[in-house]
């Protein structure tokens, strides 16, 4: 596998789980304070359409290092869970970074 694949999911776990972290707190300021409503609307857009490239590329590594279905779900659904992309980010690195550079994985413990 190249390693483009396993940095590009990396860059847009970070942009995808940051970015909605602007978004949870713009719809605290939208809802908790009525301000903030424009604001709010073009984080929503742009974290929607980023989180449709983040699920592109999370699928494609996933396809290409052979996760299960489970593991595939989780990964994808963790970009709409606030701080969670961040943890599920570092998991993932560290079980494909072997396949990157071509050496084999060490059997995960459940």
């Amino acid at each position: 596998m190249k390693k483009s694949v396993l940095t590009r999911y990396r860059v847009m776990a970070y942009v995808t789980a940051v970015l909605l972290l602007v978004l949870c707190t713009c719809m605290v300021f939208k809802y908790g304070f009525d301000t903030g409503e424009d604001v709010t609307f073009a984080v929503s857009q742009a974290h929607g359409l980023l989180y449709i490239i983040y699920l592109i590329f999370a699928f494609d590594l996933g396809s290409k290092a052979k996760w299960s279905f489970g593991k595939l779900l989780w990964v994808l659904l963790s970009g709409t869970i606030p701080f969670a992309a961040f943890f599920v980010e570092r998991k993932v690195t560290r079980t494909v970074e072997p396949l990157v550079s071509g050496v084999e994985p060490a059997v995960a413990k459940a």
